[in-house]
């Protein structure tokens, strides 16, 4: 592949730094500020709708989507779209401010891929415009969900409609008012053969039945304005037409919705990886301890250096992994996306930890945003299935492929 960035690519990536350069970078403690007060849980910072109109007014908007969906696109290769990531992913509200956040950026896919005409205009339609956000309802405390053939939650017919009962958690972006739909995935057929008993299923979250348990911490907090819920489901009952693809079909579009969507979460890690290592050099150029710059000690030294080597590493994978992708589709890079599944999150878990340790104090307070960072990056060693996962499929996959001949 070539490294090089393409000129469309680069244009990009100086519009999206202009954009934060003026609207984001200046107003983000008070944006942290604004979201540890107890009175603003579950709602957005007051100049985000108007960022977001911003954004929308600049072409700045739903620019995650690459060219194989058409109109619906702005025309970038996931390639091109990667360093894009990267720089939303230096703050943790950014990629919301574009309207590529996840969850919605997958369920968009997953509605733009697989969804009917009428599913794109009721659903589609108004997720794109940014007037209401989606939830991703999959993993279930009863069950190892990593394993997702053990998914419990079902969804049965009767008539023309769907009954789901179950109870999901972790269910991100399910505690904001704005979230009116959830993409579930549940089981339609026990007896199918084990990749065709689950399905997705369209659930407005004002159906009946629909029970907010509570708000998960993650590491103690709320994560808000984002928030992950835990959700009761009984006797729910939509319409047949809500069904996505049809039933069993469930993994097929899983796998769809994975690859690109590991390819985002993967630059914006290595977004915050590398603020972090910007942040702890600056840091150590201007701390003193025992009477030396804290930059002049050699273990400083080399925690730069090796910090720097695996950003570098992980963000050349990840562009591999990206440019495999738009060739091959998710398919033909699925030994690819395991490896930065692998590699990124640990990888930057180990720098945010490194740029930690130098701020002393300062590194796990709300004055930056390395802890942001670091429990950012630990939970996604978690989402979206966990290393254990990766490596063990990744780990079958290659030994069938070298031990041949």
């Amino acid at each position: 592949m070539n490294f090089d960035y393409t000129p469309r690519s680069l244009e990009w990536q100086k519009r999206i730094q202009s954009f934060m350069d003026e609207y984001i970078y200046p107003n983000e403690e008070d944006i942290h500020r604004y979201h540890l007060d107890p009175n603003h849980l579950w709602k957005d910072y007051p100049a985000l709708e108007t960022w977001k109109q911003k954004a929308q007014q600049q072409g700045l908007w739903n620019i995650f989507l690459p060219q194989g969906y058409g109109a619906l696109s702005p025309g970038l290769t996931n390639l091109e779209y990667a360093p894009l990531a990267e720089l939303m992913g230096r703050v943790r509200i950014a990629s919301e401010v574009f309207n590529c956040s996840a969850p919605d950026t997958g369920n968009m896919e997953v509605l733009a891929k697989y969804g009917t005409p009428s599913q794109q205009e009721k659903w589609l339609t108004p997720l794109m415009n940014g007037s209401i956000r989606s939830a991703f309802l999959m993993t279930e405390p009863a069950v190892a969900s990593s394993d997702a053939t053990n998914i419990a939650t079902s969804i049965v017919r009767d008539g023309d409609h769907y009954i789901i009962n179950g109870r999901k958690w972790w269910s991100s972006g399910a505690m904001r008012p704005r979230c009116e739909l959830f993409i579930l995935m549940g089981k339609t057929d026990p007896e199918a053969h084990r990749h065709e008993q689950q399905s997705m299923i369209l659930i407005p979250r004002d159906t009946p039945g629909v029970e907010i348990v509570r708000p998960m911490r993650v590491f103690g907090s709320l994560d808000a304005p984002e928030g992950h819920a835990e959700i009761q489901l009984t006797n729910v009952r939509v319409p047949v037409e809500n069904i996505l693809l049809g039933e069993g079909r469930g993994f097929e579009i899983a796998q769809g919705r994975l690859g690109p969507g590991r390819v985002h979460h993967c630059m914006r890690l290595i977004g915050a990886a590398q603020r972090s290592l910007e942040l702890m050099a600056q840091r150590v150029a201007e701390r003193e301890a025992f009477g030396r710059k804290i930059k002049d000690f050699s273990s400083i030294r080399q925690d730069i250096a090796k910090s720097a080597s695996e950003i570098e590493q992980a963000r050349l994978l990840t562009l591999a992994c990206a440019d495999k992708i738009d060739k091959f589709g998710a398919r033909g890079a699925k030994n690819l996306i395991a490896m930065i599944k692998i590699v990124v999150p640990q990888m930057t878990q180990n720098v945010v930890d490194r740029a930690i340790q130098a701020h002393g104090g300062m590194g796990v307070s709300q004055d930056t945003p390395l802890a942001d960072f670091w429990v950012y990056a630990r939970t996604i060693r978690l989402a979206d299935g966990p290393d254990e996962v990766h490596m063990y499929q990744l780990g079958r996959n290659l030994v069938r492929e070298l031990s041949v001949g």
